[in-house]
């Protein structure tokens, strides 16, 4: 019993440093050769652990062979735009000027079904309203409505907008984040000065603090008071 549970914990931490290895994507975002390694991992990783017999070793050694290819075929798909090509191919116009490409999507063996679904999903009812429709090359439908369909910017109406930066929190869960404190441009006092403001007396009495995107303060006490 404690042999399995160790085996277990083992193999998932491999699994948990290798997919990190892999990279920041989502299942639905992996290209098909990434696909396929997640797939075979998930797989070396799960016959260890329901068959003690077989050496942990050989489930170790396999993984990590495997994480080897996946970050060669990575950076060499980084470097080389032919090896690009062949991993990942290459996105597809299935829609252009509201009309679709039999062509493209016969190539692709995408059919109208799910090309209509997709278009539906993304808010497109009719075909008219659609520019450009592009099949992505991990299967994500892109889609680039005509300029009379597309949503009004400040710009289209001829209004300035203030210049917003990226919110920065400061503080979570009465934790003072220094990092982000640094890279905000504030002090601790001037911040221990901000909660005092508001009643507060220590980072420990806020649940969340945040620099907004126009650079206000906003301060979030425990009790679920809001400033």
């Amino acid at each position: 019993m404690l042999i399995t549970f160790a085996r277990t914990v083992l193999l998932y931490i491999l699994v948990v440093v290798t997919m990190r290895i892999m990279g920041k994507r989502q299942i639905g975002e992996l290209e098909p050769y990434e696909l396929a390694i997640t797939i075979m991992i998930a797989e070396l990783a799960a016959v260890p652990m329901q068959d003690r017999q077989i050496p942990l070793v050989n489930g170790f050694i396999s993984i990590i062979t495997l994480s080897f290819i996946q970050v060669c075929l990575s950076t060499l798909s980084l470097k080389f735009h032919w090896v690009r090509n062949i991993l990942d191919g290459s996105p597809s116009i299935v829609v252009r000027s509201g009309k679709i490409m039999e062509d493209e999507m016969r190539r692709a063996r995408y059919n109208l079904n799910e090309l209509l679904e997709q278009l539906r999903l993304k808010g497109y009812a009719d075909l008219g309203d659609v520019e450009i429709a592009v099949l992505e090359t991990s299967g994500e439908l892109s889609v680039i409505p005509i300029s009379q369909k597309r949503p009004v910017t400040p710009s289209d109406l001829g209004v300035d907008t203030q210049h917003e930066r990226l919110p920065i929190p400061l503080i979570m869960d009465g934790r003072l984040m220094e990092n982000n404190l640094k890279e905000a441009g504030i002090t601790r006092d001037a911040l221990q000065a901000e909660l005092a403001a508001v009643g507060l007396r220590s980072p420990e009495d806020v649940f969340f603090a945040m620099l907004d995107s126009i650079g206000r303060l906003r301060i979030q006490a425990r009790s679920g008071g809001k400033s």
